[in-house]
């Protein structure tokens, strides 16, 4: 028997919006708490201290990440204008793709750097929701 549908490659990755923006939220919220748990440990916790001057960063550079990180997220997750997330995305990109190639320059194993790549991932899946989001028709 033939199948009815046009593509059905395609078809599995269409959502109505209602299950997008949840997925899309579910997703970014598990990414904020990441970013957020983050920027905690890099404030409040000394082995992550130890952790930023074996990378070879200054001290005053965990503060600095961490204000950012904790601002970037209360962006995320207000109602801001579309230029302003997408700016938002692109800091978070570039903090987690530093944050990877500096653990893999001093050598650091998948310990160290698997937390950055799994939030990577959090990070483009959060990214292409959101996207497909912005394009989607009010009201669709």
């Amino acid at each position: 028997m033939e199948s009815t549908l046009q593509n059905p490659a395609l078809v599995a990755l269409k959502t109505t919006p209602r299950a997008g923006t949840i997925l899309y939220w579910i997703v970014s919220g598990l990414f904020c708490l990441q970013m957020s748990f983050t920027a905690f440990a890099q404030l409040r916790l000394p082995h992550v201290a130890e952790a930023f001057t074996h990378l070879g960063f200054p001290a005053y550079f965990r503060v600095e990440l961490s204000c950012a990180k904790l601002l970037g997220v209360a962006l995320m997750l207000a109602p801001a204008p579309a230029r302003l997330k997408e700016w938002v995305y692109a800091g978070f990109a570039i903090d987690l793709a530093s944050a990877l190639i500096a653990h893999l320059s001093v050598g650091d194993g998948p310990e160290a750097w698997g937390w950055a790549a799994a939030t990577i991932v959090l990070w483009g899946v959060s990214y292409f929701l959101w996207r497909r989001l912005q394009a989607t028709p009010e009201g669709a």
